[in-house]
Protein backbone atom coordinates (compact mmCIF):
# COMPACT_ATOMS: atom_id res chain seq x y z
CA UNK A 1 0.00 0.00 0.00
CA UNK A 2 1.48 3.35 -0.98
CA UNK A 3 1.62 6.39 1.30
CA UNK A 4 -1.39 8.10 -0.22
CA UNK A 5 -3.67 5.08 0.07
CA UNK A 6 -2.40 4.34 3.57
CA UNK A 7 -3.09 7.90 4.63
CA UNK A 8 -6.65 8.11 3.39
CA UNK A 9 -8.04 4.59 3.21
CA UNK A 10 -11.30 2.98 4.28
CA UNK A 11 -14.14 4.89 5.88
CA UNK A 12 -12.15 8.10 6.17
CA UNK A 13 -11.62 8.27 2.43
CA UNK A 14 -15.30 7.55 1.82
CA UNK A 15 -16.32 10.58 3.87
CA UNK A 16 -14.22 12.72 1.56
CA UNK A 17 -15.34 11.13 -1.69
CA UNK A 18 -17.25 14.16 -2.94
CA UNK A 19 -15.17 17.19 -3.75
CA UNK A 20 -16.32 20.60 -2.58
CA UNK A 21 -17.94 22.92 -5.11
CA UNK A 22 -15.44 25.16 -6.86
CA UNK A 23 -14.79 28.33 -4.87
CA UNK A 24 -12.38 31.21 -4.59
CA UNK A 25 -8.79 30.16 -4.04
CA UNK A 26 -7.71 30.37 -0.36
CA UNK A 27 -3.99 29.72 0.25
CA UNK A 28 -3.12 28.62 3.78
CA UNK A 29 0.49 29.07 4.88
CA UNK A 30 2.05 26.23 6.91
CA UNK A 31 5.49 26.35 8.55
CA UNK A 32 7.69 23.43 9.62
CA UNK A 33 11.29 22.64 10.51
CA UNK A 34 11.07 19.40 8.51
CA UNK A 35 12.86 19.03 5.17
CA UNK A 36 10.47 18.55 2.26
CA UNK A 37 11.91 15.13 1.35
CA UNK A 38 11.89 13.82 4.92
CA UNK A 39 9.26 11.32 6.13
CA UNK A 40 7.40 14.21 7.80
CA UNK A 41 7.57 16.20 4.59
CA UNK A 42 6.34 13.28 2.52
CA UNK A 43 3.27 12.79 4.71
CA UNK A 44 2.49 16.50 4.72
CA UNK A 45 2.91 16.71 0.94
CA UNK A 46 0.42 13.86 0.57
CA UNK A 47 -1.95 15.68 2.91
CA UNK A 48 -1.56 18.78 0.73
CA UNK A 49 -2.38 16.90 -2.48
CA UNK A 50 -5.43 15.12 -1.07
CA UNK A 51 -6.79 18.25 0.62
CA UNK A 52 -6.40 20.38 -2.49
CA UNK A 53 -8.03 17.75 -4.69
CA UNK A 54 -11.03 17.39 -2.40
CA UNK A 55 -11.28 21.17 -1.92
CA UNK A 56 -11.63 21.62 -5.70
CA UNK A 57 -9.89 25.00 -5.68
CA UNK A 58 -11.46 26.24 -2.45
CA UNK A 59 -8.23 25.93 -0.47
CA UNK A 60 -4.53 25.29 -1.05
CA UNK A 61 -1.65 24.66 1.32
CA UNK A 62 1.67 26.46 0.96
CA UNK A 63 4.44 24.81 2.98
CA UNK A 64 7.55 26.56 4.23
CA UNK A 65 10.12 23.81 4.82
CA UNK A 66 13.43 23.65 6.73
CA UNK A 67 12.58 26.40 9.20
CA UNK A 68 12.12 29.04 6.50
CA UNK A 69 9.75 30.84 8.88
CA UNK A 70 12.12 30.61 11.84
CA UNK A 71 12.22 28.23 14.79
CA UNK A 72 9.07 26.84 16.36
CA UNK A 73 8.65 29.72 18.77
CA UNK A 74 8.85 32.15 15.83
CA UNK A 75 6.29 30.14 13.87
CA UNK A 76 3.86 30.19 16.79
CA UNK A 77 4.23 33.97 17.01
CA UNK A 78 3.66 34.30 13.27
CA UNK A 79 0.41 32.35 13.59
CA UNK A 80 -0.67 34.72 16.35
CA UNK A 81 0.02 37.74 14.15
CA UNK A 82 -1.52 36.23 11.01
CA UNK A 83 1.74 35.82 9.06
CA UNK A 84 1.24 32.04 9.11
CA UNK A 85 -1.98 30.06 9.33
CA UNK A 86 -0.61 26.77 10.58
CA UNK A 87 2.54 24.92 11.64
CA UNK A 88 3.71 21.37 12.24
CA UNK A 89 5.66 21.59 15.49
CA UNK A 90 7.11 19.50 18.28
CA UNK A 91 6.30 19.72 21.98
CA UNK A 92 8.85 22.54 22.27
CA UNK A 93 6.76 24.69 19.94
CA UNK A 94 3.49 23.50 21.43
CA UNK A 95 4.65 24.57 24.89
CA UNK A 96 4.84 28.15 23.58
CA UNK A 97 1.06 27.95 23.19
CA UNK A 98 0.20 26.01 26.33
CA UNK A 99 2.82 24.57 28.66
CA UNK A 100 0.54 21.78 29.90
CA UNK A 101 1.70 19.73 26.91
CA UNK A 102 5.04 19.42 28.72
CA UNK A 103 3.38 16.98 31.10
CA UNK A 104 3.58 14.44 28.26
CA UNK A 105 7.28 15.17 27.74
CA UNK A 106 8.58 14.68 31.25
CA UNK A 107 11.66 12.44 31.14
CA UNK A 108 11.41 8.85 32.28
CA UNK A 109 7.62 8.44 32.53
CA UNK A 110 6.89 6.16 29.54
CA UNK A 111 8.34 2.74 28.78
CA UNK A 112 6.91 2.42 25.28
CA UNK A 113 4.65 4.12 22.73
CA UNK A 114 1.54 2.32 23.97
CA UNK A 115 1.94 3.98 27.37
CA UNK A 116 2.20 7.38 25.73
CA UNK A 117 -0.87 6.62 23.61
CA UNK A 118 -2.92 5.76 26.68
CA UNK A 119 -1.85 8.92 28.47
CA UNK A 120 -2.33 11.23 25.50
CA UNK A 121 -5.77 9.81 24.73
CA UNK A 122 -6.74 10.39 28.35
CA UNK A 123 -5.80 14.06 28.48
CA UNK A 124 -6.26 15.01 24.83
CA UNK A 125 -9.74 16.57 25.25
CA UNK A 126 -8.38 18.85 27.97
CA UNK A 127 -5.29 19.77 25.97
CA UNK A 128 -7.31 20.43 22.81
CA UNK A 129 -9.60 22.74 24.79
CA UNK A 130 -6.64 24.59 26.33
CA UNK A 131 -5.11 25.17 22.91
CA UNK A 132 -8.45 26.40 21.58
CA UNK A 133 -8.67 28.84 24.49
CA UNK A 134 -5.27 30.20 23.46
CA UNK A 135 -6.32 30.74 19.84
CA UNK A 136 -5.03 27.52 18.28
CA UNK A 137 -6.80 24.46 16.90
CA UNK A 138 -5.11 21.06 16.95
CA UNK A 139 -5.72 19.48 13.54
CA UNK A 140 -3.82 16.31 14.35
CA UNK A 141 -1.37 14.96 16.92
CA UNK A 142 1.74 13.14 15.71
CA UNK A 143 5.11 11.90 16.93
CA UNK A 144 8.74 12.86 16.50
CA UNK A 145 10.53 9.79 17.85
CA UNK A 146 12.31 8.26 20.84
CA UNK A 147 15.00 10.62 22.15
CA UNK A 148 18.40 8.97 22.55
CA UNK A 149 21.57 10.37 24.11
CA UNK A 150 24.27 10.60 21.42
CA UNK A 151 27.79 11.88 22.01
CA UNK A 152 31.15 12.50 20.37
CA UNK A 153 34.04 10.51 21.83
CA UNK A 154 32.58 9.28 25.13
CA UNK A 155 29.78 7.32 26.80
CA UNK A 156 27.13 8.77 29.09
CA UNK A 157 26.37 6.05 31.62
CA UNK A 158 24.82 8.39 34.18
CA UNK A 159 24.08 12.10 34.63
CA UNK A 160 27.50 12.76 36.16
CA UNK A 161 29.13 11.95 32.82
CA UNK A 162 27.65 15.15 31.35
CA UNK A 163 29.52 17.42 33.74
CA UNK A 164 31.99 19.59 31.88
CA UNK A 165 30.71 18.45 28.48
CA UNK A 166 29.26 20.59 25.71
CA UNK A 167 25.50 20.27 26.19
CA UNK A 168 22.69 22.47 24.93
CA UNK A 169 19.04 23.33 25.48
CA UNK A 170 16.74 24.67 22.79
CA UNK A 171 15.97 28.35 23.06
CA UNK A 172 12.35 27.82 24.11
CA UNK A 173 12.86 24.56 26.03
CA UNK A 174 11.53 24.52 29.61
CA UNK A 175 12.84 21.07 30.56
CA UNK A 176 16.51 21.05 29.53
CA UNK A 177 17.60 23.97 31.74
CA UNK A 178 16.05 22.35 34.81
CA UNK A 179 17.63 18.99 33.95
CA UNK A 180 21.12 20.45 33.55
CA UNK A 181 20.71 22.52 36.70
CA UNK A 182 19.96 19.34 38.66
CA UNK A 183 22.97 17.61 37.12
CA UNK A 184 25.16 20.61 37.91
CA UNK A 185 26.50 21.37 34.45
CA UNK A 186 26.36 24.45 32.26
CA UNK A 187 24.67 24.44 28.86
CA UNK A 188 24.45 26.47 25.68
CA UNK A 189 21.14 27.85 24.43
CA UNK A 190 20.68 27.05 20.74
CA UNK A 191 18.02 27.06 18.05
CA UNK A 192 17.52 23.95 15.93
CA UNK A 193 19.43 25.48 13.01
CA UNK A 194 22.41 26.23 15.28
CA UNK A 195 22.88 22.62 16.40
CA UNK A 196 24.68 21.34 13.29
CA UNK A 197 27.29 24.13 13.26
CA UNK A 198 27.82 23.65 17.00
CA UNK A 199 28.38 19.91 16.54
CA UNK A 200 30.68 20.53 13.59
CA UNK A 201 32.69 23.11 15.50
CA UNK A 202 32.90 20.99 18.65
CA UNK A 203 31.25 23.53 20.93
CA UNK A 204 28.73 20.83 21.82
CA UNK A 205 29.46 17.11 21.97
CA UNK A 206 26.11 15.88 23.30
CA UNK A 207 22.93 15.37 21.30
CA UNK A 208 19.62 14.29 22.83
CA UNK A 209 17.45 13.52 19.83
CA UNK A 210 15.34 10.88 18.11
CA UNK A 211 17.48 8.89 15.67
CA UNK A 212 15.34 9.88 12.69
CA UNK A 213 15.68 13.59 13.46
CA UNK A 214 19.45 13.18 13.87
CA UNK A 215 19.65 11.56 10.45
CA UNK A 216 17.37 13.97 8.62
CA UNK A 217 19.03 17.10 10.01
CA UNK A 218 22.55 15.68 9.41
CA UNK A 219 23.47 15.63 13.08
CA UNK A 220 24.17 11.89 13.25
CA UNK A 221 27.42 12.13 11.30
CA UNK A 222 28.88 14.36 14.02
CA UNK A 223 28.50 11.89 16.90
CA UNK A 224 29.81 8.35 17.44
CA UNK A 225 28.24 6.96 20.64
CA UNK A 226 24.57 6.22 21.33
CA UNK A 227 22.87 5.17 24.57
CA UNK A 228 20.07 2.71 23.79
CA UNK A 229 17.78 3.99 26.55
CA UNK A 230 14.86 6.32 25.75
CA UNK A 231 14.53 9.33 27.99
CA UNK A 232 11.55 10.95 26.25
CA UNK A 233 8.98 9.87 23.68
CA UNK A 234 8.88 13.08 21.66
CA UNK A 235 5.54 14.25 20.26
CA UNK A 236 4.21 17.00 18.04
CA UNK A 237 1.07 18.28 16.35
CA UNK A 238 -0.27 20.30 13.45
CA UNK A 239 -1.74 23.51 14.86
CA UNK A 240 -3.97 26.01 13.09
CA UNK A 241 -5.03 29.55 13.86
CA UNK A 242 -8.49 29.43 15.46
CA UNK A 243 -9.29 32.86 14.04
CA UNK A 244 -8.39 31.78 10.53
CA UNK A 245 -10.22 28.48 10.93
CA UNK A 246 -13.44 30.17 12.06
CA UNK A 247 -13.29 32.48 9.06
CA UNK A 248 -13.33 29.58 6.60
CA UNK A 249 -16.56 28.11 5.17
CA UNK A 250 -17.96 25.20 7.24
CA UNK A 251 -17.27 22.65 4.51
CA UNK A 252 -13.62 23.72 4.34
CA UNK A 253 -13.39 23.53 8.14
CA UNK A 254 -14.69 19.97 8.02
CA UNK A 255 -12.23 19.06 5.31
CA UNK A 256 -9.33 20.49 7.29
CA UNK A 257 -10.41 18.60 10.42
CA UNK A 258 -10.80 15.28 8.62
CA UNK A 259 -7.64 15.42 6.55
CA UNK A 260 -5.59 16.97 9.37
CA UNK A 261 -6.57 14.19 11.77
CA UNK A 262 -5.66 11.56 9.21
CA UNK A 263 -2.36 13.24 8.47
CA UNK A 264 -1.62 13.17 12.21
CA UNK A 265 -2.41 9.47 12.36
CA UNK A 266 -0.20 8.80 9.33
CA UNK A 267 2.62 10.78 10.92
CA UNK A 268 2.26 8.75 14.10
CA UNK A 269 2.38 5.40 12.34
CA UNK A 270 5.08 6.21 9.83
CA UNK A 271 7.40 8.17 12.09
CA UNK A 272 7.46 5.47 14.75
CA UNK A 273 8.48 2.91 12.14
CA UNK A 274 11.01 5.21 10.46
CA UNK A 275 12.52 6.27 13.80
CA UNK A 276 12.94 2.65 14.86
CA UNK A 277 14.70 1.85 11.59
CA UNK A 278 16.93 4.92 11.94
CA UNK A 279 17.88 3.82 15.45
CA UNK A 280 18.96 0.42 14.15
CA UNK A 281 21.06 2.10 11.45
CA UNK A 282 22.78 4.37 13.96
CA UNK A 283 23.48 1.48 16.31
CA UNK A 284 25.30 -0.20 13.44
CA UNK A 285 27.44 2.89 12.79
CA UNK A 286 28.14 4.02 16.36
CA UNK A 287 29.32 2.56 19.62
CA UNK A 288 26.01 1.57 21.21
CA UNK A 289 25.65 0.80 24.88
CA UNK A 290 23.18 0.55 27.75
CA UNK A 291 23.63 2.27 31.08
CA UNK A 292 24.47 -0.07 33.95
CA UNK A 293 22.14 -0.31 36.92
CA UNK A 294 23.91 2.43 38.85
CA UNK A 295 23.59 4.73 35.86
CA UNK A 296 19.92 3.89 35.40
CA UNK A 297 19.24 4.56 39.07
CA UNK A 298 21.03 7.91 38.84
CA UNK A 299 18.98 8.93 35.80
CA UNK A 300 15.79 7.87 37.54
CA UNK A 301 16.62 10.03 40.55
CA UNK A 302 17.44 13.07 38.38
CA UNK A 303 14.27 12.65 36.32
CA UNK A 304 12.15 12.50 39.48
CA UNK A 305 13.69 15.75 40.73
CA UNK A 306 13.09 17.46 37.38
CA UNK A 307 9.46 16.35 37.30
CA UNK A 308 8.98 17.50 40.87
CA UNK A 309 10.31 20.97 40.09
CA UNK A 310 8.25 21.42 36.93
CA UNK A 311 4.97 19.97 38.17
CA UNK A 312 2.58 22.72 39.14
CA UNK A 313 4.99 25.41 37.96
CA UNK A 314 5.37 24.89 34.22
CA UNK A 315 2.30 22.72 33.72
CA UNK A 316 -0.93 21.63 35.38
CA UNK A 317 -0.11 19.10 38.11
CA UNK A 318 -3.57 17.52 37.86
CA UNK A 319 -3.03 16.74 34.16
CA UNK A 320 0.34 15.21 35.00
CA UNK A 321 -1.27 12.96 37.64
CA UNK A 322 -3.80 11.78 35.04
CA UNK A 323 -0.96 11.02 32.64
CA UNK A 324 0.94 9.00 35.23
CA UNK A 325 -2.18 7.03 36.14
CA UNK A 326 -2.97 6.28 32.48
CA UNK A 327 0.62 5.21 31.73
CA UNK A 328 0.75 2.51 34.43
Amino acid sequence: MNLKSALFSGVAAATLAAALPAAADETLKVGTLAPEKSPWGQVMTTWQKVLEKKANGAVKLQFFWNGQQGDEKAMVEKIRTGQLDSAAISATGLSNINKDVLALQMPGIFSDWSKLDAARDKVRPKLDAKFEANGFRILGWGDVGQAKMMTKGFKVNGPQDLKGKGVYALASDSIGPVLYSEIGTTYKTLTVTEILPALSGGTIQVLNSPALVAEQLQWASKVDHINTSTGVFAIGAVVFSSTKYKGLPPDVQKLLDETGAMAGKALTNRIRSEDSAAFERLKGKMTSYESDQAGKDAWKAIFEKVRGKLKGQKFDGAIFDEIIAAAK
